[in-house]
């Protein structure tokens, strides 16, 4: 009776036991958000960037793969490429997505017009002005994140005659270069085009080549360029998390204003000026915020 007893009383917890087991086995896990990043240039040239992306993630407790996942696509600078890569995310159902320059941007905008996925934009110029929101202060629609003075830094970095020289790619650098020196150019203004980004380096050599005084955006300046006059691109990924964590907490895009950077460097390398035979004045090296020797 009592082999029983403790027979009926082994079967009892067995059962309890897998009964608490399927009821685990069953209970729904949470739902890990997916950021779709739409990229207008190579992975490549984009490593430092999305580098600083991801250590804004992980400033708000976000680790890939464990509680946030990113689907990339890239368009390879490309950018008739973009409208199918953002199609793609929309099909995907990410939750947001993050994209940048005003291709970017427009491509994203386009994607989500009908399937309003809250799109988060970084490093865009002029996003009122090219129509991609409202307002700053209510942008409207379901796009947020930070835009810049495009414009005004073209025009800061400028104060000669102007002649413009349109380059596709870096392919056509070269043909570029040389059509300069016909015109007689002096110096050279590089403006922050994704599709141009990866050939920083190109540029910079030829501008040294062709005895080039130039300027350009801060990673220009790194690459070898003369003088980079900008934002920090660098800051401003790491920023764009923050309205990614604000939206999967549930705020609406069209409430959370338009950001745009308040702090501008100014840097000069050094070893360019060397290269170019410049001494460059004292009145202007007491205003680098940075010199690369």
């Amino acid at each position: 009776m009592e082999q029983a007893q403790r027979r009926n009383f082994l079967l009892s917890t067995s059962a309890l036991l897998a009964a608490a087991v399927a009821s685990f086995a069953q209970t729904p896990q949470a739902k890990i958000p997916r950021i779709g990043f739409l990229g207008v240039a190579t992975p490549a040239a984009w490593a430092p960037r999305i580098d600083a992306f991801r250590a804004g993630l992980r400033d708000l407790g976000y680790v890939e793969d464990k509680n946030i996942v990113i689907e990339f696509r890239f368009a390879e600078g490309q950018y008739d490429r973009l409208p199918a890569l953002a199609a793609e995310l929309v099909r995907l159902k990410v939750d947001v997505i993050v994209t940048h320059s005003v291709p970017g941007a427009l491509a994203a905008k386009e994607a989500t017009a009908t399937i309003p996925i809250p799109v988060v934009m970084t490093n865009v110029g002029d996003a009122v002005e090219r129509g991609i929101v409202a307002s700053l202060a209510r942008p409207g629609g379901n796009i947020t994140g930070d835009t810049f003075f495009a414009p005004e830094l073209a025009a800061k970095r400028l104060e000669v005659t102007l002649v413009r020289f349109d380059a596709r790619g870096p392919d056509e650098l070269n043909g570029i270069f040389a059509a300069m020196v016909k015109e007689r150019v002096d110096s050279l203004a590089v403006v922050e085009d994704p599709a141009l980004i990866p050939a920083n380096k190109q540029i910079a050599e030829l501008a040294v080549k062709q005895r080039l005084p130039s300027i350009g955006f801060i990673e220009y300046v790194d690459a070898g360029g003369l003088f980079g006059y900008g934002v920090n691109f660098l800051a401003l990924y790491r920023r764009a998390p923050v309205f990614v964590d604000k939206i999967l907490k549930g705020a609406k895009p069209a409430d959370v204003p338009i950001e745009r950077p308040t702090m501008f460097n100014f840097v000069i390398n050094l070893k360019t000026a060397k290269a170019l035979g410049l001494t460059i004045p004292q009145s202007v090296l007491m205003r680098a915020d940075e010199m690369i020797e």
